[in-house]
């Protein structure tokens, strides 16, 4: 038997933070030799951060990169231990997104990525260059500095694999895997038994198993040990990377870490045996025989010995049961976790949320009184860094440090009910009763004193007085005098932030929380500027749908009972005067239901349609209990309203990543602002298909017809209907 202790990690890397990264990376090391591992792997360019953007482009992020690398290898960190390292290297004129193999403070090969991360979040071909070069490897002089240090003056560079005396091991990086044609096909042709897979994957709602089923996939017919490293926790943008580093032994998970934690380092090991990859790939006679004649890939000796032999003091790690997380599980942890992570990074002493006793703003309420259970567990199970942080931001004394969610909550956590007029008793009183179950510091604040004020001086210039619909008014005095009440929201929950920790002897300020769901943001349905705009958002990318069943969920698990009451009112924004035959609700505001916003968005974003294919598309999905007029009056009015509100998004709160058809401006959803909201060239097409699929029905209706009469022998003519809408 060869046998081979390994390890991976999660690590919560920051961007551009190079003192925190090196003290994760060097910890993770520690660890790993701790446990007599012979292979480190680290995440996708983890010495200065996965998310440094455009800082990429700047020579000094490369050669602070260049420097730290220096420090790992001057020192005994890669003494009898190949290690990882993630960082960008310039070769040439390009720039390329590496991984860094090293071993006894030598570097043993440069591995650059060839295939890059360029859709969706990942702008990797703004920064680097893809490797193209697959025929042979190159020299690469290494920089002076680094020379010098390790008596070393050059490293082959390229595709290849190490070839040790006992084992063959190569690099795979992240999006390369889910290519169509990945590296490890033919690696494993060429013998290679281990791949190393570093990553920089961030969470999504329901993801984590697609990840899973690439790395089952990789090894479950052509074998090997396929090992997964991730960043986890939030580096310094809307992104939380979701760890869930995994050890893979020829189509079995055999180690797991956790996809969210608080941890900065989280160590995954696993002791495989290499001769179980050797039978299994002699078993199958269609691998033997495409092995023989596949193209050969360079290599590089390394005459050194990582694998042990037959002992019973090494127990073999066994097949797991793949843990996954419910979506309203990673609701609360995701965003709980990307939430801490930029609580304690940003210098801020806590949190203020504007609470309306509503759903969106009661689950964000919820995920920080999650956030706050987390960081009391991380502490009680001793992890000293939480511990740390968490007494400084709490301000806490005389050696004390939370050991209770609510009394936490109340240190960092404000909560603000801001009612009008037009606010009903019972979410006033959702508002309150929810802050008492999470801890926060609550206040009940009326606007009505500031709202006259602002009619009153509109009055004086304009000498009118706007009314609202149910008064009389028009649309336009209507949506004013909403937009008045909730733009105030925003001025006073930004006052309240910076000045309420001084009025009760805190230092520091709070970060304001917003709360609007990512189909109110495809919707256009907020005022521009109100308590939409905040510092951050943590479901600013989540369906109302997901925050509806997250809401179910934490009533039980998190122990806010009074969600469950909130998740059963209908939505409101509450703007408007209640009266005995009338009462706002957003779904009649919106002309459309959260369902089917869900539906519009993911035609949009994820299968790429515009209003022509879409009107198709739902032809298919609503064509039961919809003529193609009905589904083509939905289509022209979602698109109306999508494009007249596009414009919203350029301001929008940076919001958490959680959804695939989030219509996010900054980077996810790269769409112009300013649209022709008529669409005419699109919308003529539509009607010209609706016009044709009416008659298609009448023909068919006639032919149908006529058939009957016929006593059913009747033939209906092949091509008469138009198969492509399927009605």
């Amino acid at each position: 038997m060869r046998l081979l202790k390994v390890a991976t990690c999660n690590l919560n890397q920051w961007a551009m933070d190079f003192d925190c990264n090196m003290k994760n990376i060097k910890e993770s090391i520690s660890r790993a030799k701790e446990v007599g591992a012979v292979i480190r792997l680290g995440p996708e360019l983890e010495i200065t951060g996965y998310g440094c953007e455009d800082h990429f482009l700047e020579l000094d992020t490369v050669n602070h990169a260049w420097d730290c690398l220096k420090e790992l290898l001057v020192d005994d960190w890669t003494d009898g231990i190949l290690c990882s390292f993630g960082m960008p290297v310039i070769k040439g004129s390009e720039r390329y997104n590496c991984q860094v193999l090293c071993l006894n403070r030598k570097i043993v090969m440069i591995r650059p990525k060839m295939w890059l991360a360029n859709d969706g979040n990942y702008r990797e071909l703004r920064w680097f260059t893809a490797w193209k070069q697959k025929g042979s490897l190159e020299d690469f002089l290494l920089p002076s500095d680094i020379s010098e240090a390790l008596l070393q003056t050059t490293v082959p560079f390229g595709y290849g694999y190490i070839q040790f005396l006992d084992v063959a091991i190569a690099a795979e990086v992240c999006e390369e895997l889910f290519s169509p044609m990945p590296p490890h096909t033919e690696l494993a042709l060429n013998g290679v038994e281990v791949f190393l897979n570093a990553s920089g994957s961030h969470h999504q709602l329901r993801k984590l198993d697609l990840r899973l089923r690439a790395f089952i996939g990789a090894t479950n017919t052509r074998g090997g040990v396929y090992m997964y490293s991730n960043q986890q926790g939030c580096d310094g943008s809307r992104l939380y990377y979701d760890g869930c580093s995994c050890i893979v032994v020829n189509g079995d998970v055999v180690a797991q870490g956790s996809q969210f934690s608080l941890k900065d380092v989280e160590m995954v090991v696993a002791q495989v045996d290499l001769d179980a990859v050797a039978s299994l790939r002699g078993s199958i006679s269609s691998f033997q025989e495409q092995a023989s004649c596949k193209r050969k890939v360079s290599s590089i000796e390394v005459p050194y010995t990582l694998c042990e032999s037959f002992t019973l003091q090494m127990l073999l790690s066994s097949p797991l049961k793949i843990q996954y997380h419910s979506p309203e599980e990673e609701i609360a942890f995701g965003p709980g976790c990307w939430l801490w992570d930029y609580l304690r990074r940003s210098g801020a002493s806590g949190f203020l949320l504007p609470l309306s006793g509503g759903a969106d703003s009661s689950s964000v309420a919820a995920i920080v009184g999650c956030m706050c259970q987390l960081v009391v567990k991380a502490i009680s199970e001793g992890d000293e860094q939480v511990k740390a942080d968490a007494i400084r931001i709490g301000h806490y004394t005389d050696g004390l440090f939370p050991t209770d969610s609510k009394e936490f909550a109340k240190r960092i956590f404000y909560t603000v009910f801001m009612g009008s007029e037009n606010s009903s008793n019972a979410t006033r009183t959702r508002a309150k009763v929810l802050a008492e179950e999470i801890g926060s510091w609550h206040l009940d604040v009326s606007i009505d004193g500031v709202v006259s004020a602002l009619l009153s001086l509109f009055q004086t210039l304009s000498g009118k007085q706007p009314r609202y619909k149910v008064d009389g008014g028009s649309n336009i005095e209507n949506l004013g005098l909403q937009n008045i009440q909730a733009r105030i929201r925003m001025v006073l929950a930004f006052m309240l932030a910076s000045l309420l920790p001084w009025v009760h002897n805190k230092p520091g300020f709070y970060l304001v929380l917003g709360s609007s769901n990512v189909d109110e943001g495809l919707r256009g349905y907020l005022t521009k500027y109100d308590c939409s705009s905040a510092d951050i958002n943590p479901i600013g990318s989540i369906s109302k749908q997901d925050l509806r069943r997250f809401l179910k969920w934490a009533a039980v698990h998190l122990g806010f009972s009074s969600l469950e009451e909130i998740e059963s009112a209908p939505p409101t924004a509450e703007l408007e005067p209640i009266r005995s035959n009338y009462s706002q609700l957003d779904e009649v505001d919106m002309g459309m239901t959260y369902e089917e916003l869900s539906v519009y968005g993911r035609l949009r974003k994820i299968f790429r349609c515009g209003p022509v294919s879409m009107f198709k598309n739902l032809c298919y999905k609503w064509g039961t209990k919809l003529t193609p007029a009905e589904v083509a009056e939905k289509v022209k009015y979602f698109f109306k309203y999508y494009s007249i509100n596009r414009h919203k998004m350029t301001v929008l709160t940076p919001s958490y990543h959680a959804e695939s058809y989030s219509p996010e401006d900054n980077r996810f959803d790269l769409r112009q602002f300013l649209y022709n909201a008529r669409w005419p060239y699109q919308f003529r097409k539509i009607d010209e298909l609706v016009t044709q699929l009416d008659g298609d029905r009448v023909a068919i209706a006639n032919e149908a017809s006529v058939a009957r009469s016929d006593g059913g022998m009747g033939v209906v003519a092949a091509g008469s209907g138009n198969p492509s809408v399927g009605l």
